[in-house]
């Protein structure tokens, strides 16, 4: 496969991505992530991992005078939400402590939205996980924040970590998308692309 450059600072889609031997480098550059309001929640996470990818498009044939031109730049956003709010990254303690308390007992959806950018076209896509979680007491909640400090994660948890373990129900999808990037799609994405 094809060298592709991940427009993300997320250990966790470098992880996925090492773990289906797509070779890549990273490349990030600071982006807006704000977007229109009249979006759908589904497509609010594909408009920002679009406007990522774009960012390190431009630094790429800016920088690289066009001999990157042929590069596959790829892009996510992940959006955790319950109802119709999007729940993205905590502020604070107090903030992932409320968040959890509010996801608790409930059935949520991550959807991570993906960009690909390259030379033989463009492809997007939402990718969506629907997430149950027990009913969790103060007291788990309060430990995991303070041991993990999910501070820079959507929905303020990892799927991967204490509290996916035993605080989740059940999930119907991807899980690897819950963890930020539904790697084998992307895979079928950048296979086709190349062939």
């Amino acid at each position: 496969m094809q060298h592709i450059i991940l427009a993300s600072q997320s250990p966790r889609r470098k992880m996925l991505l090492e773990w289906a031997e797509v070779p890549f480098e990273v490349i990030i550059k600071p982006t807006d992530e704000s977007y229109p309001p009249d979006l759908s929640v589904e497509e609010v996470p594909v408009h920002i991992a679009y406007e990522k990818a774009k960012t390190v498009s431009d630094y790429v044939q800016h920088a690289y005078h066009g001999t990157y031109a042929d590069k596959t730049i790829l892009a996510a956003d992940t959006v955790v939400v319950l109802d119709t709010e999007i729940i993205g990254k905590p502020n604070d303690r107090e903030h992932a402590i409320e968040i959890l308390k509010k996801l608790s007992g409930q059935t949520h959806q991550v959807i991570t939205g993906v960009v690909i950018l390259s030379g033989e076209g463009n492809i997007s896509f939402a990718d969506i996980t629907e997430v149950k979680f027990h009913t969790l007491t103060e007291e788990q909640i309060v430990f995991y924040v303070d041991k993990y400090q999910p501070y820079d994660k959507a929905g303020a948890y990892a799927i991967q970590e204490w509290i996916g373990v035993v605080g989740i129900q059940s999930f119907k999808g991807d899980f690897y998308n819950v963890m930020g990037l539904p790697v084998s799609r992307v895979v079928q994405a950048l296979q086709a692309l190349s062939s």
